[in-house]
Formats: structure tokens, C-alpha cells, sequence
């Protein structure tokens, strides 16, 4: 599996530690940036790696920041995309089991390296199912999202 990583300055720490611990798993891993010591806008940190997400050609990706909120808020303005801030073990399982999130967003300021490999291990290895309980309601997130790409057209 290819995933994409990205991340603004105030998570370079974690993303380099995220990559390695992707690479050594066996993962193809494309960064996204930023470089150490290069400040960006976490914004268009995010809208490169959502991108790419929803044109295919990644399944997965992980994006880094002071909270996660921001990469999550931009990353979700993006078509197609469902990204989701994980900060505990069940939202993470979750956020892929129930909603499909291709994206888990994490902050550097808010969990430590640990845990957020513990958190990133678990999102891979859960599994969305289109025969769970959940699918009518991200079938449901499609279509409005589908309804407001129209009415803004």
C-alpha cells in the first residue's frame, strides 16, 4: 500500500518518526513535505495530500500538525475525501470501521510519538466493510456531498 504523508512545521518531529515507522513496516511512503526547518501553510500541506487521495493514487494518508485539527478541517474540503483526528485507540478503529476515512490526522502537541505509531497501526489495520451497519450512512455523507458539488455549479 502507498500512503501519503504531509505535515506543516509544527509537526515535522512526528512525521518523520510516523515515516520511518510506515517505512520499516513496509510501507511505500511519499512525503508531502514539509522539510525541516521550512514553514508552510498547513492548508496547502493538506489540499496536495486529500488531492492525490481522491484522484487514487494513494489508499491511505497521514497528515500532522500542531492539533490535527486543521490538516483534518482542510483535508475534508476536498471531494471525496473523509478525514478524521485520532488522538485515542477507538477513534482511530473507528474512523476507518465506521466512517472509510482514507485520512487520520494527528497532532504533535497533543499525543506523543508513541502513541501515535499505536494509533496509525491500528488505523491500517481496520477495515472498512460496505456490508456494516455503517454503510447507509456513508452512503448518505456521498450523496450530500455529491448534492452540494451540484448546487454550487
Amino acid at each position: 500500500m502507498k500512503i501519503a504523508i504531509g505535515c506543516d512545521e509544527a509537526a515535522y518531529s512526528l512525521k518523520i518518526v510516523l515515516k520511518e515507522h510506515l517505512e520499516a513496516k513496509g510501507y511505500e511512503v511519499d512525503d508531502f513535505g514539509a522539510e525541516k526547518g521550512e514553514v508552510v501553510l498547513y492548508p496547502d500541506v493538506a489540499y496536495k495530500v486529500a488531492d492525490a487521495v481522491a484522484q487514487g493514487k494513494y489508499e491511505r494518508a497521514v497528515l500532522v500538525c500542531g492539533t490535527g485539527i486543521g490538516m483534518c478541517i482542510c483535508a475534508n474540503k476536498v471531494p471525496g475525501v473523509r478525514a478524521a483526528v485520532c488522538h485515542d485507540q477507538f477513534s482511530a478503529q473507528r474512523s476507518r470501521m465506521s466512517n472509510n476515512a482514507q485520512i487520520i490526522c494527528m497532532g504533535e502537541r497533543v499525543i506523543g510519538t508513541e502513541l501515535a505509531k499505536a494509533l496509525l497501526d491500528t488505523w491500517l489495520d481496520s477495515d472498512y466493510s460496505e456490508k456494516s451497519r455503517s454503510q447507509p450512512k456513508v452512503m448518505r455523507i456521498n450523496e450530500l456531498e455529491q448534492d452540494h458539488i451540484k448546487a454550487a455549479k
